[in-house]
């Protein structure tokens, strides 16, 4: 919806770029874990999503009025990158340390991705409306989480698992705020 609304209106006002900027990372780091575990499902779906990310970045930046800051953004993502790579391939040698590392470093990450929203939540709660959040991204939140999870216990990975654990927690809280305070009709 966001690329949406930046085509529509060739403006990026009213959304944030950091939110596309921690998912392509999160995305590129996944793929990486996918491509040492050489899981297939990991490798097509984190290349796909980092593809729609980067997309997303450049729509982003050719409607952005702050070039500049957005490219300097961009630019320190690559740095974090490069150096997550030359870590992970130049200094720990050992294949299952290296993957063990990078899930962890996965895990990490994806937790806080998804325990990002809680200060979204505060706001609910102190101004009893939903109308900052989503709907449709808790949903597909509740999904691909939910997903993740089910996939992650099939394949009795932990690095897989439990970073997806807070985003069902934080969807159904997301759920119940959106039942709780639902918008009232004005009169």
């Amino acid at each position: 919806s966001d690329l949406r609304q930046m085509l529509a209106t060739k403006s990026v006002e009213n959304i944030q770029f950091l939110p596309f900027l921690t998912t392509d990372v999160n995305n590129l780091s996944w793929l990486g874990y996918g491509c040492l575990k050489q899981d297939w499902t990991l490798i097509a779906v984190n290349t796909i999503g980092a593809a729609l990310q980067t997309l997303y970045i450049l729509v982003y930046l050719y409607y952005s009025p702050a070039k500049r800051t957005v490219l300097l953004q961009g630019l320190v993502l690559l740095a974090v990158l490069a150096t997550g790579y030359g870590y992970f391939t130049l200094v720990v040698g050992d294949a299952r340390t290296r993957l063990a590392r990078l899930g962890l470093f996965c895990s990490a990450f994806t937790i806080s991705m998804y325990l990002s929203p809680l200060a979204d939540l505060a706001r609910v709660v102190r101004s009893r409306s939903t109308r900052c959040l989503s709907f449709p991204l808790a949903v597909t939140t509740c999904l691909a989480s939910s997903s993740w999870t089910l996939y992650g216990l099939q394949l009795q990975d932990p690095y897989i698992t439990v970073p997806n654990v807070p985003g069902i927690v934080t969807s159904i809280v997301r759920f119940w705020l959106f039942w709780r305070y639902r918008d009232k009709p004005h009169r």
